[in-house]
């Protein structure tokens, strides 16, 4: 893997666009240029960036604390923000390893600076590509065990992969990895407010980025069959064992998942 990786500025990039979005600086004028495009279609993409991240540090407390989860595989981190997933699950239980993956180099770069995890634990990051399973899981392994129980998390990255059964072969193939005990969180954009159905469109159609396909609450959901899906189900990120955020009450929006263990 080279050490300056190439950083393409000339085409917006989900994790960049998402940076922004987050009010983040790890984004150039492309990325926050499809930001704004999809913020003057569906002003309420700033309450789904950060009500889903509100939903991931919930997720990994719980995973972490009362499931005893001590290794994650998150596979479309994203841009370092606040509240990584090593940083909420080693608050928890410090000794607790993480594999990050991403496809951005920008995202790699600043892993290499920020994702450096406890001294008991232990923080990777791979670069990959969500389509590749096998790579991943043989990367991953160079960090985790896979003969113990991993939270697998999936956050807002299927939506990325255009063909809905490919998606869930994808997570299937993962899942498989994973030995009992292990857990699956996920959720995507859905197509339950045509405002935001619009700006993806848009989105998709001018930016040149990687589509993006919001999906029903009903397909998110089958990603967890065959799994104990665990209260309140697959719902809305608001809605998945809520807490106060610190933007005050959350409204609905258009972004759906839930956890669920591998029996």
């Amino acid at each position: 893997m080279s050490s300056e990786p190439e950083i393409d500025t000339t085409v917006p990039h989900s994790a960049r666009v998402w940076n922004y979005l987050l009010g983040g600086k790890d984004n150039y004028p492309v990325d926050r240029l499809a930001g704004d495009q999809v913020f003057q279609t569906f002003p309420g993409m700033v309450d789904m960036t950060r009500h889903s991240r509100h939903m991931l540090t919930r997720v990994v407390r719980y995973l972490a604390g009362e499931a005893g989860i001590r290794q994650f595989l998150d596979i479309g981190t994203g841009l370092p923000t606040m509240d990584n997933t090593h940083e909420v699950a080693q608050r928890v239980a410090p000794a607790s390893r993480i594999v990050y993956v991403d496809n951005d180099p920008l995202v790699l770069v600043h892993a290499r600076a920020l994702l450096t995890g406890s001294p008991e634990g232990a923080t990777d990051y791979i670069e990959a590509d969500v389509r590749d399973p096998d790579t991943i899981l043989e990367q991953a392994a160079r960090t985790l065990d896979f003969t113990r129980p991993t939270g697998l998390m999936l956050l807002g990255i299927l939506g990325l992969v255009s063909d809905y059964d490919e998606a869930r072969s994808i997570v299937a193939r993962l899942v498989a990895a994973l030995p009992p005990g292990s857990y699956l969180a996920v959720y995507d954009g859905t197509d339950t407010d045509p405002a935001y159905v619009e700006a993806i469109r848009h989105y998709n159609a001018g930016s040149g980025a990687v589509p993006y396909t919001p999906r029903s609450p009903e397909q998110i959901a089958r990603y967890l069959d065959g799994l104990e899906v665990l209260e309140p189900g697959v719902v809305t990120v608001t809605r998945w064992r809520p807490e106060p955020s610190p933007w005050g009450e959350a409204p609905e929006v258009a972004c759906a998942g839930g956890v669920a263990r591998k029996p």
